[in-house]
């Protein structure tokens, strides 16, 4: 895990201030620049690059939609899964690419496990804050998240999932295999030391969901939303000699 910001994760940051937020491939790349797990991916400009990622990657994938316009990907349909050959994914790409400020698709090799959602927030009141829950659309459901103030410890990590109310689940229920706790918890550790990094640079950010089996957790999907700070109309200063 970085020390310090490098220059690459400050450079994704820079290029997403027009925008006020980091679109998914540049999340993705920021996590692994991390040392944060994400799955294999490209990020496709056009058809034929599409075809080119989908066949290093290899069929069945995830594709999304990637636009500047375009933050809730579900509400525009921009998201694929399971896209079986090349007939399909160009079927996918020429789809999005009549959405608003079009920029691309990106392809993912399919992850399976059971689904939470990490996030964090700059709370008015108590600062930089984590979230651990059951995730994917369970989260708004039933609520069952665990928050904590950053930096975490490796204790703070452990409490938050055993305080989920879902936590047995995660344990192994009914033959279905648990998750690895020892990964889950190193996870939070890094996740918390890079927003201590880039909590300056961002408002929110949410992993939803963060796939977790017995291997590990890899990121499944990722939202950096920056600060209003750091959005360009904030940036202008007047020139004064």
């Amino acid at each position: 895990m970085p020390t310090v910001l490098n220059k690459e994760i400050v450079a994704i940051l820079n290029r997403s201030l027009e925008h006020g937020w980091v679109m998914e491939p540049e999340a993705k790349r920021l996590f692994q620049l991390a040392g944060l797990p994400v799955p294999r991916f490209v990020w496709a400009r056009d058809v034929s690059q599409a075809r080119a990622g989908a066949a290093e990657i290899g069929y069945p994938l995830v594709a999304k939609v990637v636009s500047p316009s375009v933050v809730h990907k579900s509400e525009v349909r921009g998201v694929a899964v399971g896209v079986a050959d090349d007939e399909e994914l160009g079927s996918f790409f020429q789809r999005m690419s009549r959405l608003p400020d079009f920029s691309g698709i990106l392809i993912e090799e399919m992850v399976t496990g059971h689904e939470l959602i990490v996030g964090s927030k700059a709370d008015y009141q108590f600062g930089l804050v984590l979230l651990l829950g059951i995730g994917g659309t369970a989260v708004e459901v039933y609520g069952d998240v665990a928050i904590r103030m950053a930096p975490l410890t490796a204790e703070d990590a452990l409490s938050m999932l055993d305080g989920l109310k879902g936590g047995k689940l995660l344990a192994g229920y009914r033959g279905k295999p648990g998750i690895n706790r020892q990964k889950l918890v190193e996870f939070l550790l890094g996740f918390s030391e890079l927003l201590g990094e880039i909590s300056s640079f961002v408002e929110s950010v949410d992993l939803n969901p963060l796939l977790c089996s017995e291997q590990g957790c890899v990121i499944a999907d990722a939202r950096i939303m920056l600060d209003a700070r750091f959005r360009p109309e904030k940036e202008k200063e007047p020139n004064v000699r």
